[in-house]
């Protein structure tokens, strides 16, 4: 009797061991378990905050676009005025500006008479051709185009910075029918703008030899 209560108590106590030493490993690998989770949180964390610092970078940099689109074309228009002011202080200094002084009567150089001709049949064109149209890219190549050969009847002249500016006006409209502010108190539409503004190079021309 005797013999099997002291097994029976040496069994329990082995068992109480086993069971303690049992409790320690799910103790040390339910801290693991812990362990390893609280790691891949802090690694979650960290990766959500760069998402977030890469989406702030993405939208800073987008802001960026129209800015540096401005600069751009601001660019575009500085050099402009930069080859308008060249042309124009050659065009001075050049030996060829000055008319000859003849008893004489000078020819008239029919070809630049024919050239003026036609850059004011286009602008007269161009003018009666807004009425059928909204869309400022479809008038934006047609005045580069009298842009280019206002250049070189005149060889520099203020009206090519008027038209610049215009084509830059164009470049940034979604319609003709855009209202913007010009030298006018009242607002008007950009196609009322540049029919004045074509009327105005016309009187221009005209008047130019």
């Amino acid at each position: 009797m005797d013999s099997n209560v002291e097994d029976l108590s040496s069994s329990l106590k082995e068992f109480g061991k086993k069971m303690s030493a049992l409790s320690s490993i799910l103790e040390k690998f339910g801290l693991d378990i812990i362990t390893k989770m609280g790691q891949t949180n802090l690694k979650i964390t960290q990766l959500t905050d760069r998402v977030d610092d890469l989406n702030k970078a993405t939208i800073d940099i987008k802001g960026l676009i129209p800015q540096l689109s401005n600069v751009i074309e601001n660019q575009k228009l500085l050099e402009d005025e930069l080859n308008l002011i060249k042309s124009l202080i050659m065009n001075i200094t050049s030996p060829h500006s000055k008319k000859p002084e003849v008893e004489n009567t000078i020819e008239r150089d029919e070809s630049a008479t024919d050239k003026k001709d036609q850059i004011i049949t286009q602008l007269n064109e161009l003018k009666a051709n807004l009425e059928n149209t909204d869309d400022p890219q479809d008038v934006k190549p047609i005045l580069e185009k009298i842009k280019e050969e206002i250049f070189e009847f005149t060889g520099g002249h203020r009206m090519l910075y008027e038209i610049s500016q215009t084509i830059t006006i164009l470049d940034s409209a979604n319609s003709l029918n855009d209202l913007i502010d010009d030298d006018e108190q009242t607002p008007k539409s950009l196609k009322k703008h540049l029919e004045n503004k074509i009327t105005f190079w016309i009187n221009k021309l005209m008047v130019k030899d």
